[in-house]
């Protein structure tokens, strides 16, 4: 029970079951916790705040209320509160989560306690297949040695060229063709001592990367069958949560192209509710597999090393800065309990 000298700083109104796996918490924090909520809200805003006049940091309470606003500054003591509570009053319910919650705020005021609804997708009930025995007979068949051909590592070499022909081109007006091949060059790119050294080395690489790719494609076998042969009721949380992933991952591929979304789409004649349709029957299959993931993880007692989702959480914020720690976190302990759950599986003979 999250509470704040002794005293419980949430009371949870009402828990109800809703269709397809999914419930809806209503409940209301203290006023006193929105407040503190509240001012760390106003210290983060005003740490980066620059008006004229005032130099970075600096600019004072009342001015920068009257720049936001109050009904912001509030809003956003409001996310920070509820994201603070949310752990404490999801474990007093006994119930398997799964997705991210979704939250509505109900109430919003100065000395008033502050009223939310969560929604979030439960673990529904899943007749899972038997998961030992389709994996015990995926895996007893061999996986062939990768053999590497010249012409593979020729390949990989020309693939190799265009990218340093491309990354010095990048800040030039004329472009330049692919370099040569030669030691001075391989020198730069890695730890090689010539040419041979070179192709001798990136021959174990493109092996490895084939032997990786073989192994993925046994993995998706096993899951898919799986699936195949278990039953399940689908959330719609978690098929919107899979929808908004693959969304973002598709404008971050445009826009690292030099793209903009919008003029991509006008090109393809399409909008963002066209290409979600499109996206759906692979959302859902992704929603499937992590539901037979985390059940399977449950039932073997699978889970990610605390110190490993710590560290590598701190490893992603490093690079997203603006990213959610909470759900830095959150993400990372799926990956690597996903990872573990995939390693079970394909070691179970």
């Amino acid at each position: 029970m999250m509470k704040t000298n002794g005293q419980k700083i949430y009371q949870t109104k009402s828990v109800n079951k809703l269709e397809n796996s999914e419930i809806e918490i209503e409940g209301e924090i203290k006023s006193e916790h929105l407040k503190i909520h509240r001012d760390k809200a106003l210290a983060e805003i005003k740490k980066d705040a620059e008006l004229p006049g005032f130099r970075k940091g600096n600019v004072p309470e009342s001015v920068l209320i009257g720049k936001v606003g109050e009904l912001s500054v509030l809003e956003e003591g409001a996310r920070l509160a509820i994201e603070d509570a949310l752990p404490h009053l999801l474990s007093e319910h006994e119930y398997e989560y799964i997705g991210a919650p979704e939250i509505t705020i109900t109430k919003i005021a100065h000395n008033e306690p502050l009223g939310f609804k969560v929604k979030i997708a439960i673990m529904p009930e899943v007749k899972l297949a038997d998961y030992k025995k389709i994996a015990k007979e995926k895996n007893s068949k061999e996986m062939p040695k990768e053999e590497v051909s010249d012409k593979e590592v020729e390949e990989a070499i020309s693939q190799i060229l265009k990218s340093v022909a491309h990354n010095h081109n990048r800040d030039k007006e004329e472009n330049t063709p692919a370099p040569a091949l030669n030691d001075e060059l391989v020198k730069k790119l890695g730890d090689f001592k010539d040419v041979a050294d070179f192709k001798i080395k990136l021959k174990v690489i493109v092996a490895k990367n084939k032997e990786d790719k073989a192994r993925e494609k046994k993995r998706i076998e096993i899951v898919e069958k799986i699936i195949s042969e278990s039953k399940m009721t689908l959330p719609k949380i978690l098929i919107e949560n899979e929808l908004n992933k693959m969304e973002a991952q598709f404008k971050d591929d445009i826009e690292r192209m030099g793209m903009k979304v919008e003029e991509y789409l006008r090109h393809l004649k399409k909008s963002f509710e066209d290409m979600k349709k499109e996206w759906r029957p692979d959302a859902e299959k992704r929603a499937k597999l992590q539901i037979v993931l985390n059940r399977i993880a449950v039932l073997e007692k699978i889970k990610a090393d605390k110190n490993e989702v710590e560290k590598e959480a701190a490893h992603l914020l490093e690079h997203h800065k603006d990213a959610n720690p909470a759900k830095a976190k959150e993400y990372i302990e799926m990956v690597i309990t996903n990872q573990k759950v995939f390693e079970f599986l394909e070691n179970l003979k």
